[in-house]
């Protein structure tokens, strides 16, 4: 077996001396030195070869190591290099077995050893260049989250966030520049958040304290419709968690939800695990602009909104693994495009409300087989002095699995 042209290396702050020796060794017989200007300067001392910072796009840095395939590179990463690090993204380049990988305590295992803190029971998120409405799915009583922030901004922008959604009373602790000579753990309550000097490399741990009416969003699908920003154009919370048990989410799929309305649909696959991915699809621009607004306030801003007319925006959108079509059309075109684009074992639900489109379902499933479902429900309303049970427009769904 080949011996490994790639050392990737995790340093600290602490520089060269929380390197092993077996790192050392590497760096320094490394031909060519890879790494953020921060890195190589923590490393210096050590490095013999050439040395390369990170250069924007990353992308060309990537090209650049790749075309050293075969000379002794090393790689300098920040902590665990496979913890949100460079390693994940060298990994779809480089085999394992052409890799040496040799990690450093990440920063989030550093500040769950300064609290005390069991990181099997820690929520542990990277802000570091996303959106911090990122935290919001996982705001919940007694929450422990530790968060890597993109810079000195970040605990500002996370204490202002926990306020708005409810959770003031949450205990915000900056822990900056752990391993290193300038480390300092500081902590303040979220409504009362005044640090100043923070620096740039930071970690902020949260303790969760909500405020009664504070945002907390349910694990469970069906969600309660006033969490929403809505024109009436929502699939309800009853029907919603029916219809996303039958498109029955898995790990790394893709949606498409046609005609998405106030983006409940795909808001709440999104949900269901972290690697889900959707795309709403809504013609109408005032709706489209709602759907994004609901996704960042419901922790999910990566939703993609594709503004536009079905079956026409369609095309050119990646291949989906589920599609839902709610509402009441009947546009045999949408229909169609979305069976014939979807994966081969991909399910389709369709919700129908009205008798045309009750109808375009019936032919469908005649031709293409699949399951009916009827879906009646009724609310318990009053009904002169007493209660009684006041039904709602029954839905008409069906769900095919494309062979």
């Amino acid at each position: 077996m080949t011996a490994p042209w790639l050392t990737i290396i995790g340093i600290g702050e602490d520089g060269l001396h929380g390197l092993s020796p077996a790192a050392r060794s590497a760096l320094a017989h490394a031909e060519i030195v890879f790494g953020g200007a921060r890195h190589l300067t923590l490393a210096s001392a050590a490095i013999n070869g050439e040395q390369h910072a990170w250069q924007s796009p990353f992308s060309a840095s990537i090209e650049a190591l790749l075309a050293h395939r075969g000379r002794k590179v090393c790689v300098l990463a920040s902590g665990d290099p496979f913890h949100f690090g460079v390693g994940a993204t060298l990994s779809r380049h480089v085999d394992s077995a052409q890799m040496h990988v040799i990690p450093h305590p990440s920063s989030f295992s550093l500040a769950a050893a300064r609290l005390g803190w069991p990181l099997q029971d820690v929520v542990s998120l990277s802000l570091h260049g996303r959106p911090i409405d990122l935290l919001r799915p996982y705001l919940h009583t007694g929450a422990r989250i530790l968060a890597l922030t993109s810079d000195e901004k970040g605990p500002g922008a996370i204490a202002a966030l926990l306020v708005e959604a409810g959770f003031g009373r949450s205990i915000i602790t900056v822990l900056e520049a752990l391993g290193g000579a300038r480390e300092a753990v500081r902590s303040q309550m979220a409504d009362g958040f005044s640090l100043t000097d923070i620096d740039a490399l930071n970690v902020c741990a949260i303790t969760v304290v909500p405020l009664p009416g504070a945002r907390i969003l349910p694990l469970a699908p069906g969600l309660d419709d006033d969490l929403y920003e809505h024109d009436g154009q929502l699939t309800k919370r009853d029907i919603r968690a029916l219809t996303l048990s039958a498109l029955s989410p898995r790990p790394g799929e893709f949606l498409w939800d046609i005609g998405a309305g106030s983006g409940s649909v795909g808001i709440e696959w999104m949900l269901a695990h972290p690697s889900l991915r959707a795309a709403a699809i809504e013609s109408d621009p005032g709706r489209a602009a709602r759907i994004a607004r609901n996704a960042r306030a419901f922790g999910v801003p990566e939703l993609r909104v594709v503004e536009g007319r079905a079956p026409q925006v369609l095309t050119g959108l990646e291949t989906p693994h589920a599609i839902f079509v709610g509402g009441g059309g009947t546009d045999t075109g949408v229909m169609e495009a979305a069976m014939g684009a979807l994966q081969s074992g991909g399910r389709l639900v369709a919700n129908a409300v009205t008798l045309e489109m009750e109808q375009l379902l019936l032919t469908f499933r005649a031709r293409h087989g699949g399951e009916l479902v009827r879906l009646s429900l009724s609310h318990a309303a009053p009904l002169g002095t007493m209660q009684g049970w006041r039904p709602v427009m029954p839905i008409t769904q069906w769900r095919w699995s494309k062979p």
